[in-house]
């Protein structure tokens, strides 16, 4: 029998149902090689998978069968594939000290993300404190926000008692705040009995929002129980002695061209950092950022990728001569050196064979897709 003189009812059956052939109509045919294959060409796509062929060696011919349909192939799987748990959205900071060293905090050993490893500090946007959250299936949850910002700042006050906030007078780095003040505040907002801008309001100082430089957005793979989108940032606190009215702006400028930066009597006092008294970390520091690495690499700290990826792209710019706390602190001109030469490298767009690369983003978006 050729196989284009199959029955209608065998083909229409394959192609209608492809789960589903009858049994006796199909294993009653015998047909040789150059038909089977003229057969499978018959076949949508779809289903040529799912047939099997069988050699007899004791025939001449070949049997072309395909598996019957069981009951059991319709009932709900006992475990059915996990459906990826949508990522909750945070924020997290790196903090560069006046003398340009990177701030990292160590997670407490029972910490439910991170343990044990040293991060910058961060957390999960509030909407209570941050203000709405974008919806999951909205792309703006992928996206900078003011809750991505308002969260990173007030993140960073509780677990570190560093404030990212403006004077409202002064429009300076808000450090006019005694030690106790601040600790009370930040155990306050910590605990949910004020909420940050209110306390901000109470002070006089507002977020520094303004400040805050997008760096990278990481997304846990979905393989992983608990995920995050995180909006990583870049905060710039002010160099020894600067007057600038915005001393943390998003891109400071090079010394030669901002007089504004030069040196002044006046020096801003940054608070050192401290610890959440062991709910969430149990160390706050600040050192170079190839001297964090070259812990890691000797195993004497955990960094996980985001962390150690960021701080290898920090090094060759920040910091470069100082080895520890108590290195020399160099000239507030070769500060704000390292500090535009690092973000010279971070405008520059990234090139593959001479072409600038376009982020996969801006390309679905370019065709009209959406998303």
């Amino acid at each position: 029998m050729s196989a284009r003189n199959l029955p209608q009812t065998l083909l229409h059956t394959s192609i209608g149902r492809p789960r589903v052939l009858v049994p006796y109509k199909f294993l009653s045919l015998r047909l040789n090689p150059s038909e089977v294959r003229t057969y499978i060409s018959l076949l949508p796509p779809h289903t040529r998978g799912a047939v099997a062929f069988k050699n007899c060696p004791q025939r001449r011919f070949h049997t072309y069968q395909r598996a019957m349909s069981r009951p059991e192939d319709h009932q709900p799987l006992k475990n059915p594939p996990k459906v990826p748990r949508a990522p909750i959205p945070s924020s997290s900071v790196l903090v560069v000290s006046p003398s340009n060293q990177i701030l990292l905090l160590h997670r407490v050993r029972t910490s439910s993300a991170f343990p044990s490893a040293h991060v910058f500090p961060g957390g999960a946007l509030s909407a209570e404190h941050d203000g709405e959250i974008p919806a999951v299936d909205s792309l703006a949850r992928h996206e900078d926000g003011r809750a991505y910002r308002l969260s990173a700042i007030r993140e960073t006050f509780e677990e570190s008692g560093i404030l990212l906030a403006k004077n409202k007078t002064t429009g300076r780095l808000f450090t006019e705040i005694g030690d106790k003040e601040r600790e009370e505040g930040r155990k306050a907002v910590h605990g949910g009995k004020v909420m940050f801008l209110d306390w901000l309001e109470k002070v006089g100082a507002a977020p520094d929002t303004d400040a805050l430089i997008p760096l990278t957005r990481w997304i846990t793979p979905n393989n992983v129980p608990k995920r995050f989108t995180t909006q990583m940032y870049l905060y710039f606190l002010p160099l020894p002695s600067s007057p600038s009215s915005s001393p943390s702006s998003p891109l400071p400028p090079s010394t030669t061209a901002a007089p504004h930066n030069l040196l002044d009597p006046d020096e801003t006092i940054i608070p050192t950092p401290t610890h959440d008294g062991g709910i969430e970390h149990t160390a706050a520091r600040f050192l170079p950022a190839a001297k964090w690495l070259a812990l890691a690499r000797a195993a004497r700290i955990l960094l996980f990728p985001p962390q150690f990826f960021l701080l290898h792209l920090l090094a060759p710019y920040l910091a470069r001569s100082s080895t520890s706390p108590t290195s020399p602190l160099p000239p507030p001109a070769e500060l704000q050196a390292e500090r535009d030469a690092l973000l010279a490298f971070l405008r520059t767009p990234a090139t593959n064979d001479g072409e600038v690369e376009v982020l996969r983003r801006e390309e679905v978006l370019g065709k009209g897709v959406k998303l």
